[in-house]
Formats: structure tokens, C-alpha cells, sequence
């Protein structure tokens, strides 16, 4: 009886360890998720091969809504490297529309995209936009039909950015105005980015420089990038600098670089993360089944824990000098980024050299230098420009100030002596000094004789 039972025991052991519960097939929709997590995470290559996946799990189950999906997100992933194909695969997502319609939404945002990608060829290839718009007048037509205010505001974008790379810069602000009536909040940046590009083309400097100050980049870095730079343009063309422009295009541009290092850092990041995952998921699997298996076999089991001790270890040996890694290449961005910064700082300081006022104020012998009103706006104004509009901000959060008390600020940014400062204003070096102390008491409420007025105009 007692045999029987060890039978009946062994013979239900092993059906509890077999009895694995099989992972059901994995369908289009799963796998389209999968490939936007992937993208989401700028793992582009990851991506690209799970949106294939998904195509054709999505043709085999004929679910069509997933299958122009994953066309229309697989399009988008290559736009920036294959043009000419993002355009092949967004039309094959608008027949596979047409032929399975679902949503007008859809229909407008799917022309949308084929209409930019033609864009981009026609652009690249010096080609014919007619295909372009197109697309997207049609887009435009389905969406003012439906009231769909939000498509009505990108598709009009759309059209703003084409006339734009078509060099017909009136018709480009002209849509622009139109988008930016319509246009909701996730949308108002891109729209006011091609209104002030479209400004900065027709060389409207004060419009332009007015648009750009509207975007909030918030917390995207690459949209802050644009704005500074464009606004750093500004200041150039208004005194002329056209080749110091060019010197700032070249410094952006590396910055841009280091952007998308970065990028592909992170993505190869992600593809190792994912690697690892899928590991771990495997060894969690074995661990399973050699829990099972200690049911059975105690020597077995014991043999397999410490194999998978031995794992685990290496493991986590493995995630350490990966983490060394990642630290090093983040010290190393970080290096990156402190050049930038220093070529920046240095092309601001060169604008500063150039101008005609500081030119007067940099005289070296002890005559009286007077400066008119023009002249002290058009410095408060380069200073604007470079120091991210910091007067405009000490005038707004101290209302009171007087006049003379910011032109005070104003010589102090610049690095000025005392000596020059007292020719300006005709008195002693110890009078300015007084004016400092009292303007810091007073003014900013700063009593510590260790904080000096430039550091607490650098901290505004």
C-alpha cells in the first residue's frame, strides 16, 4: 500500500511539472504595442523589426485596422533615413485604409503623413510638391467637413511647411496664421515654429524674434536648442555678423550631433536592457521548472540551485560593469555638453565685442563717455538675446527699479571697472562702490558683504 502510494505520488509529481501552462499565440495588436514601447524608448532598429512582425501576424488574422497601424508607425520610424520609402509604406497604409475604412480621423492623419513624406523626397530630389499637397489639401478638405479643429490645425502646418521649402515664404505665413487659429495646445509649438521660421525667412526680425519667445519648450531640450539658437540669429543679423551666423550654425550642428549620439547610445542601451530582460524571463523559467524537478530528484535540484546561484552572480557582475559603462559614456556627454556650453559662452561674448556701444564703453582713457537712450536699449536688448532675456525678467520681478539703477546692472553684466562706470556717471570710484552696496541693500535685499551685485545678476 505504502508502494502504491509512492506510485500515485511520483507519477502526480511528474504531471505537476509538465503540466506548464502554454503562453497563448501572440496577436498583431500585442505585438504593435510591443514595437511602441520599443520607439518609445528610441529604440528604433527594435522597433522597426516588431512593426514587421506585426504586418504580417496582422495580414494572416486580416485584422486591417492593426496592419495600416503598423504601416503608418513603420513609415514614420524611417522618414528621417529613407524618405523615399516612409512614403512607399505610408501609401500602402492609405490602400489598406481605403479598401477597410474604419475612421475619418485616421483617413486625414494617414494623407497627412504621406503628404509630408512627399514632401521630403520632392524636397531631397528637387522634384515637383504636387503630390504633396495633394495629399494634404485633401486631408485639409475631410477634416474642415468633419470640424476635426485639431487635423484642420495640422494639416494647415503641413501646407505652412511645404510653401516654406518652396521658398514662398508669404504663403507660408499665411497658413501658418490660419493653423495657429485652430491650433490646440500639444500643437501650438510646431505651428509657432514654422511662423517665426517663416518671419526669420523674410528677414522680419522683430516678428520673428516675438514668435519665438511665445514657445515654452517645457522640458524638451531639442525644442529649447532651436529657440536659443534661432533667437541667438537674430541678434547676429541685427548687427550684422552674418559670418559669426555661419560660425553659430556650425557649433549648433555639432551640438545637434552629440544629440543624436546620444540617441543611438540609448538605443543600443535599450536593445541591451531587452536582451538581458528576455534572459532573465528565460533563467526564471528554468528556476521554475527546477523547483518542480526538486520533487523528484532532491540531488537534481540541488544542482540546479547552485547553477542558478552561479547565474545570478554572473549576472549581476555582468549589470555592474554595465553600470560602470553607462557611467563612463554619461561622463563622458557630460564633458561633450561643457565644450558646447564654452562655445556658446564664447560666440556670446563675441557678439558683445562687436557691438558699437561697448566698443565706446571699452575706451581706455578717463574722458566722459555718455551713451543716448538708443544706445542703452540697444544693449539692454543684445543682452536679452544672449542672456535669455535676463533685464526683462529683473524689470518684471523689481517694478520699482529706477532707470538708473538698471543701467547700473546693465554696466555691471557687461564687466566694466569702477573707473568707467564713474566717467558715465561723472563721479568718484567710491561713489560708484556706494551705488553698488546700496543698489544690492536696497533693491535686492542682499546684506552679505561677501555677495558681490555681479553674482547676484548672474543668479536673475
Amino acid at each position: 500500500m505504502y508502494i502504491r502510494s509512492l506510485y500515485i505520488f511520483i507519477i502526480g509529481a511528474l504531471m505537476f511539472a509538465c503540466n506548464q501552462q502554454q503562453s497563448g499565440p501572440q496577436t498583431a495588436a500585442r505585438c504593435l504595442e510591443e514595437a511602441e514601447a520599443a520607439l518609445a524608448n528610441d529604440s528604433i532598429r527594435q522597433g522597426e523589426t516588431l512593426l514587421r512582425k506585426t504586418i504580417q501576424l496582422a495580414e494572416a488574422s486580416e485584422d486591417w485596422h492593426t496592419n495600416y497601424i503598423a504601416y503608418q508607425r513603420l513609415a514614420a520610424a524611417l522618414s528621417q533615413s529613407n524618405p523615399e520609402e516612409a512614403l512607399r509604406l505610408m501609401k500602402k497604409a492609405l490602400t489598406i485604409y481605403e479598401q477597410h475604412p474604419d475612421d475619418e480621423r485616421n483617413n486625414v492623419i494617414l494623407l497627412d503623413y504621406a503628404g509630408t513624406y512627399a514632401a521630403q523626397v520632392a524636397f531631397n530630389t528637387e522634384s515637383s510638391y504636387d503630390e504633396a499637397l495633394g495629399y494634404i489639401n485633401r486631408a485639409y478638405d475631410i477634416a474642415e467637413n468633419g470640424q476635426m479643429t485639431d487635423l484642420m490645425c495640422q494639416t494647415l502646418t503641413s501646407l505652412a511647411n511645404i510653401a516654406w521649402a518652396k521658398e514662398d515664404y508669404r504663403q507660408a505665413l499665411d497658413y501658418a496664421h490660419q493653423a495657429l487659429s485652430t491650433a490646440t495646445t500639444d500643437l501650438r509649438p510646431g505651428t509657432l515654429q514654422v511662423l517665426a521660421r517663416s518671419y526669420l525667412s523674410l528677414n522680419m526680425l522683430d516678428s520673428a524674434e516675438t514668435i519665438y519667445r511665445q514657445i515654452d519648450p517645457s522640458d524638451d531640450v531639442h525644442l529649447a536648442y532651436i529657440v536659443q539658437s534661432n533667437l541667438a540669429k537674430i541678434a547676429l543679423r541685427r548687427i550684422g555678423a552674418t559670418q559669426i551666423e555661419d560660425s553659430l550654425d556650425e557649433a549648433f550642428d555639432q551640438i545637434e550631433d552629440i544629440y543624436y549620439k546620444a540617441l543611438e547610445q540609448k538605443d543600443q542601451y535599450y536593445q541591451e536592457t531587452l536582451r538581458q530582460e528576455m534572459e532573465n524571463q528565460q533563467l526564471e523559467y528554468r528556476s521554475k521548472m527546477y523547483g518542480r524537478t526538486l520533487l523528484i530528484v532532491i540531488i537534481a535540484s540541488v544542482i540546479i540551485l547552485f547553477a542558478v546561484v552561479q547565474a545570478l552572480r554572473y549576472r549581476i557582475r555582468m549589470q555592474e560593469q554595465e553600470k560602470q559603462r553607462l557611467q563612463q559614456e554619461a561622463a563622458h556627454q557630460k564633458t561633450l555638453l561643457h565644450q558646447a556650453n564654452e562655445v556658446v559662452a564664447f560666440l556670446q561674448d563675441f557678439i558683445l565685442e562687436r557691438t558699437e556701444v561697448l566698443k565706446k564703453l571699452n575706451k581706455s582713457d578717463d574722458s566722459l563717455i555718455t551713451l543716448n537712450p538708443h544706445e542703452w536699449s540697444e544693449i539692454e536688448r543684445t543682452l536679452n538675446a544672449i542672456d535669455n532675456n535676463r533685464f526683462a525678467r529683473i524689470r518684471e520681478q523689481y517694478p520699482n527699479m529706477q532707470e538708473d539703477d538698471i543701467r547700473l546692472c546693465i554696466l555691471t553684466r557687461l564687466g566694466l571697472s569702477n573707473r568707467t562706470i564713474g566717467n558715465i556717471y561723472c563721479i568718484t570710484i567710491s561713489a560708484v562702490q556706494h551705488r553698488k552696496l546700496k543698489l544690492k541693500k536696497d533693491v535686492f535685499g542682499e546684506s552679505n558683504p561677501d555677495i558681490t551685485l555681479e553674482q547676484i545678476l548672474n543668479s536673475k
